[in-house]
């Protein structure tokens, strides 16, 4: 098996060239992963396909028509929705099974996977929350990416749930100021830019390096979750956008405006969208957004990425927001407190 490396400046420029110029993100650097791929001489390709208002659907056909005009040669299977396409995925899960495992030992072979999968959405929760509070920084990184591989190797469910344990640990044993009190801000948008810290420049790193506790409204475990197992079930961010747009419009728009209402309501300071450049359903969200912000009385500030993005700029916008939010919140309980002794 020829695993991706981790997506660079170099595989993003892959991805611009041969890629369209209109296509978002997500398109460019899984073209450009596979370029690199089968260079190093893979033959088969495994994505995802999909369905819905969603151009991401699509875009394993465009993907497969680029590289084979370059001159590719090799096979692609693309794994489609459960609940809407069910024989293609047994179809595709067969060809997978080259060693004709009984359908025990693949099923034992998926839940080793998943609990891997939850327990680094577990660990990552705690990265998130130790970041901020750190007393050196960096430290937690550390562990996390050393964890995260321990974890990938685990060869029983059993060793995958200790070195879960293992990694929590560690990080519990990081030196933290439990006197910082962060900023706590909601990261909401489109599920690969949220995802994958080479299309976002590592926001999640630069906000903990700012003393913000981030919140991120989508991991692999519970978008699997609402869409795969019980596709269509996130109905809690659902309903709560429903006043604001009460329609399912692709992607995660709708989805991103019920998260900023509920993250409102729980008493974030602050929330910031996220979204490549180009993506509708993420337009349409950031057209209402302004409307959420004014009605639930929270600040949002919405960031969009292609191939320009630079990391000076995004920084210096953070800094500005966080800022922004770190004042506010002081200027509030200065209010609240002025109003208690009155």
């Amino acid at each position: 098996m020829v695993v991706p490396k981790p997506p660079t400046r170099q595989t993003l420029s892959y991805g611009t060239v041969h890629g369209p110029e209109f296509a978002c993100l997500p398109l460019k650097i899984c073209l450009g992963t596979y370029i690199e791929a089968l260079e190093e001489g893979a033959d088969l390709i495994v994505t995802t396909g999909g369905v819905g208002p969603c151009r991401a659907g699509l875009y394993a056909t465009v993907q497969r028509e680029i590289l084979r005009s370059l001159g590719y040669e090799f096979e692609m299977i693309v794994l489609e929705p459960l609940r809407r396409h069910p024989a293609r995925l047994l179809r595709a899960i067969h060809r997978l099974n080259a060693k004709r495992l009984p359908p025990w030992r693949l099923a034992s072979e998926a839940l080793l996977c998943w609990q891997k999968i939850q327990g680094i959405d577990r660990v990552q929760r705690e990265l998130l929350r130790i970041r901020p509070r750190e007393v050196r920084f960096g430290g937690a990184d550390r562990i996390f990416r050393r964890g995260v591989r321990t974890i990938a190797e685990a060869p029983t469910r059993r060793e995958a749930a200790k070195a879960v344990d293992e990694v929590l640990d560690a990080m519990g044993a990081v030196p933290i100021d439990s006197s910082r009190d962060p900023v706590r801000v909601g990261i909401v948008g489109e599920i690969y830019v949220l995802l994958e810290p080479a299309s976002n420049l590592n926001i999640e790193r630069i906000l903990g390096e700012l003393g913000v506790e981030v919140h991120r409204s989508i991991f692999l475990t519970n978008w699997t979750e609402e869409n795969v197992v019980r596709e269509g079930d996130n109905q809690t961010a659902r309903d709560a956008a429903a006043p604001y747009l009460d329609e399912m419009i692709g992607g995660h728009g709708q989805d991103t405006v019920g998260h900023t209402v509920l993250y409102a309501r729980q008493g974030l300071d602050g929330v910031i969208q996220m979204a490549p450049f180009t993506c509708i359903p993420e337009i349409v969200a950031c057209s209402i957004l302004p409307a959420v912000s004014k009605a639930e009385d929270i600040p949002v500030i919405t960031f969009f990425f292609d191939e320009q993005t630079g990391e000076a700029g995004l920084r210096t916008r953070l800094e500005a927001f966080v800022d922004l939010l770190v004042r506010r919140r002081e200027r509030r309980r200065s209010q609240e407190a002025v109003g208690a002794m009155g």
